[in-house]
């Protein structure tokens, strides 16, 4: 049996009429750029969230550091974010000329550790990124309630986490704005790049939205210099037809997640999930101590497998000049060694879990 990582051809053929419809509408009508498509999906991603407003741009990566410029963080400015992530997190943050402070993670749930939080927070610090990891909300009510403490903004990175929620609120409502990344690998993925920013902030989305479009509302009314960050048509009309199976294919992720948990309990470390919370399991990831062997033994038998990430932030080559060591983010330190994300996606059936979780258990 051959299982990959990720399945997205098997989701494309499942609505591949309604998929080469919406594609072929904007074709036809060459509109390719702005226009009702991208304001539909606008529209429609902001009722799912249950947000006042939802700005589409390029990219996840871009959506971060447009909605650090909106919120006025720059040179000179700290902004908290986790030891654990992808990039993107952090790079954000020294691309708008603030710096990344780093907090190590949760044993448990891989998010940014709220009791490490404070111990961080200095006079130049105006904001915290929480990210929900792996499908998994962070600690958002305590975060919350440290950011009014010392008036610091939140900025949500839900890159990895469309739909869930934390005591039935959506992620991406509970901070000043929020943070989406629609790459094709997502739970709600396009064919190529995709972001957007969620916020009930009317100054930050209109900054946002200026900023993403240089620096224009409007055709030729540019207040400030922006860049160049818009979604094209037909990604945003790929992400609209997406859009209302999104609930089921979440569903059937947590399904799959089940299963794996039932399987391989007492096997490997397995996810838990954060009390009063809704992990939609963008990933799903055990951690060993035999963590490459595994992997290589899985790959034999026709398992494809990733690590999410190989590298804690602080230990990266580009942050050598922090001159950080395994004391200072003890917890990122292990679980780089030990994580492992086996695959993870809607279509995945229980004849291919269970064959999964056989070879492992067999190891």
């Amino acid at each position: 049996m051959n299982i990959p990582f990720v399945d997205l051809k098997i989701q494309y053929q499942h609505i591949k009429l309604e998929i080469d419809n919406a594609i072929q509408s904007v074709i036809e009508e060459t509109a390719f750029i702005g226009g009702k498509y991208p304001k539909k999906f606008e529209q429609e991603f902001a009722n799912f969230l249950g947000a006042n407003h939802f700005i589409s741009c390029a990219n996840g990566t871009d959506s971060l550091e447009i909605l650090l410029q909106a919120m006025e963080i720059g040179e000179g400015d700290e902004v908290i974010v986790p030891a654990f992530s992808w990039i993107s997190t952090a790079e954000a943050v020294s691309n708008v000329g603030a710096k990344p402070v780093f907090v190590d993670i949760e044993n448990d749930f891989y998010c940014i550790n709220p009791t490490l939080i404070e111990q961080k927070i200095t006079s130049k610090t105006k904001a915290i990124i929480p990210v929900h990891f792996y499908g998994q909300p962070a600690n958002m009510p305590t975060i919350i309630k440290i950011a009014k403490k010392y008036n610091l903004k939140v900025l949500e990175d839900c890159a990895q986490a469309h739909g869930a929620t934390i005591e039935n609120k959506m992620i991406g409502t509970w901070g000043d704005a929020a943070s989406f990344s629609f790459y094709p690998g997502k739970n709600l993925g396009a064919y190529g790049d995709a972001g957007g920013m969620a916020t009930n902030d009317i100054n930050i989305a209109e900054k946002a939205k200026r900023i993403a479009n240089h620096g224009q509302l409007s055709k030729h009314d540019h207040l400030i210099e922006g860049r160049n960050s818009r979604l094209d048509s037909i990604q945003a009309s790929i992400l609209s037809t997406k859009l209302p199976y999104l609930f089921d294919w979440t569903t059937k992720r947590i399904q799959n997640a089940k299963l794996y948990n039932e399987l391989l309990n007492d096997i490997v470390v397995t996810p838990k999930i954060r009390e009063n919370s809704k992990h939609v399991f963008h990933l799903y990831v055990i951690r060993t101590k035999n963590r490459d062997k595994l992997q290589q033994e899985l790959l034999q038998n026709g398992i494809q497998t990733a690590i999410h990430y190989p590298t804690a932030l602080p230990f990266l080559p580009c942050y050598a000049n922090y001159n950080f060591s395994e004391k200072d983010f003890p917890i990122s330190f292990q679980f780089q060694k030990e994580i492992l994300s086996l695959p993870m996606y809607p279509e995945l059936s229980e004849k291919q879990i269970t064959y999964i979780a056989n070879k492992i258990i067999k190891k």
